[in-house]
């Protein structure tokens, strides 16, 4: 590094964002044998916290918008991995659940984090260290993440 205040390779934005495009080419070799993409590979992992849950719900939490999480649900339900039905008290609301198929993927996936580790050349208390950081840089509090 430079000790220039505005040198590109000193600045946290640009860190931030170069790490942001390389975490799908990371994880795509490690998740395509699960048949999952990384947008995925989210929805499960929250789905696999607590299911079923409103679509509504499973967006603010993955803080994407529901027309975007759409799509992939309804692409996990083609591959039998969820199921979406409306609420019988309230048809406006949209609940995602896991189907069998969908709670057994997570026993293959139990492999993922550890993957992705070699992959990186981390170990847990150094990713910790880093998810940790991106969370207070973030502005989300770390709550309910496992160290």
């Amino acid at each position: 590094m430079t000790d220039d205040i505005l040198a590109l390779e000193n600045q946290l934005c640009f860190a931030v964002v170069t790490a942001a495009r390389n975490v799908v080419s990371v994880y795509r070799p490690v998740l395509e044998p699960l048949g999952l993409t990384h947008p995925q590979y989210l929805v499960m992992l929250a789905l696999w916290e607590r299911s079923p849950r409103a679509l509504g719900e499973l967006a603010g939490e993955l803080a994407m918008e529901p027309a975007t999480l759409s799509p992939l649900v309804k692409r996990l339900e083609a591959q039998g991995r969820v199921t979406r039905s409306r609420r019988a008290d309230d048809e406006r609301v949209l609940d995602i659940s896991l189907t069998d198929d969908g709670r057994v993927l997570r026993e293959r996936a139990l492999e993922v984090p550890g993957r992705i580790m070699e992959r990186v050349g981390m170990d847990a208390a150094e990713v910790t260290r880093l998810r940790d950081a991106l969370v207070r840089f973030a502005g989300r509090t770390p709550i309910g993440i496992p160290d």
